[in-house]
This record gives C-alpha cells, sequence and structure tokens, in this order.
C-alpha cells in the first residue's frame, strides 16, 4: 500500500475505532518529520494505540543537523 486510499481500499474503515491505550503507547523523543517520528507514527497505527502521545517532542531544542557544503 502506498498511501491511506489504497489502504481502506483493501483492508476497508473502521468508523468506530477507537485507540486503545496499552503499555505499549509510550512517547517518543523523535522530532517531527524525522524517519523515526514516521515509523514511531506506522508503529502505532499497527498496534492501534493513539497516534499522538502528549508526552511526544514538540520542538526541535537539543537537536543538531548535518551540514552540506555548497558545490
Amino acid at each position: 500500500m502506498r498511501n491511506v486510499f489504497e489502504a481502506i481500499l483493501e483492508c476497508g474503515h473502521d468508523e468506530d475505532f477507537v485507540p486503545a491505550i496499552t503499555e505499549d503507547f509510550v512517547a517518543t523523543d523523535a522530532p517531527a518529520g524525522s524517519r523515526a517520528k514516521i515509523d514511531v507514527l506506522a508503529e502505532r497505527i499497527q498496534k492501534g494505540v493513539p497516534l499522538w502521545h502528549p508526552d511526544d517532542r514538540r520542538d526541535y531544542s537539543g537537536l543538531t543537523g548535518a551540514v552540506r557544503p555548497r558545490d
């Protein structure tokens, strides 16, 4: 499946779905938009827990990024 629309076509959808809060539902320090955060969100969907945790990272403080030299 490449997107949510293909997933709905293949698996259907459940408008009455209510995520379960289990011990698997833990906060992540991964920054928004990062591959790590996307992986966490995908895992949450697969586990049936809520997508957003109230203690997930909310900012980019303390992070450093790779700097690519200009050609």
